[in-house]
């Protein structure tokens, strides 16, 4: 471990102004790390150092500008930094990450993002690993079951960080734990990845199911038929004999995003199940649905692998193809028997 990560007091560096970076910023201060924020917007970022608060997102959460430095010069964080939080929607990832010309050398980059990137529609530890040539050794992913907003909160939350490394893992958890947040090591990177973006579609399943009046009955059988796709599609993308999808960073973060009214994917979805349009439920959105994207990048990964995903497969159907919600899940009822 120390070959990969040589401090004892790392300066996290996190990427991107939404809730989950705003959560992550408000957790490592909480905690007494060093930190450097990174987000686009400028008014954002005077706002902070003036108010001490988001304008847009966890809008009554204290952020003390003081105990970090937060700017809109991408390049800073990430030489100044250790470890590298990505908490940027996957739909604008590559045009805030092709800005960096700082290097990588020595970093840690930790992914907080639930989608895929680009037209191959790789996790976001293959682009780095592809395209930016950092070794798998450097990477791990921040994954659930949590709620930025449960984290403001101070609720207790459970995060798992997953990496290639069991120690590594266990090295970072240190600096997430506290009374509200219990950090669970895991090295599984790709089965998380997975799950993460996967959980999100389900999630616009449950929502749709909700907005056409289906009862907990139902959406108890929903739920199980999404995890056994999910299950079944992470062991076809990544064979692993020691992976346990029951564990709250699978199971448990796609419990939580099918039925928490947090999830904005779900309430997506619900939009589309009371009779939204796709583009109108989108447009009420003001933060980004994972799913819509990730829906795309499952079903065209799945034409190669051929597994039985039909809840995936609806969802797809009434995202891209126009399919009236109602009908297309009368047609999957019968396949969750």
């Amino acid at each position: 471990m120390k070959s990969i990560l040589k401090v004892d007091n790392p300066v996290f560096g996190v990427i991107g102004g939404g809730s989950f970076a705003t959560a992550i910023v408000k957790l490592l201060v909480y905690n007494g790390r060093k930190l450097n924020w990174y987000m686009r917007d400028r008014d954002a970022i005077e706002h902070i150092k003036k108010y001490h608060h988001h304008t847009k997102y966890l809008t009554a959460v204290e952020l003390n500008a003081e105990k970090f430095d937060i700017t809109d010069d991408i390049d800073k964080v990430v030489k100044e930094s250790d470890i590298l939080i990505f908490a940027i929607p996957s739909a604008y990832f590559l045009a805030q990450v092709e800005k960096i010309t700082a290097s990588f050398d020595g970093k840690f980059i930790l992914s907080a993002i639930k989608g895929f990137v680009g037209e191959k529609y790789d996790t976001v530890a293959e682009y780095f690993h592809d395209s930016r040539n950092i070794p798998f050794d450097r990477i791990g992913v921040i994954a659930g079951p949590c709620h930025a907003e449960e984290i403001s909160l101070e609720r207790l939350s459970y995060i798992t960080i997953s990496s290639k490394h069991l120690d590594v893992s266990e090295y970072i958890c240190k600096f997430f734990r506290n009374y509200f947040v219990k950090a669970i090591p895991e090295n599984d990177i790709y089965g998380v990845e997975y799950a993460a973006a996967l959980k999100n579609v389900y999630a616009i399943a449950c929502g749709i199911c909700a907005g056409l009046g289906y009862g907990d009955n139902f959406m108890a059988v929903m739920i199980s038929g999404c995890f056994r796709e999910m299950k079944e599609f992470i062991n076809a993308t990544n064979p692993n004999t020691h992976r346990n999808t029951s564990k709250s960073a699978y199971l448990g973060d796609l419990l939580v995003t099918c039925t928490s009214p947090f999830s904005r994917n779900r309430s997506f979805g619900r939009m589309l199940g009371r009779g939204l349009s796709v583009e109108t439920a989108k447009g009420e959105m003001n933060q980004v649905a994972e799913g819509y994207y990730a829906s795309k990048a499952i079903k065209t990964i799945n034409s190669k692998l051929g597994v039985d995903m039909p809840i995936a497969d609806a969802v797809y159907e009434i995202l891209y193809n126009g399919r009236f919600a109602r009908s297309v899940m009368k047609v999957l009822e019968n396949s969750l028997i």
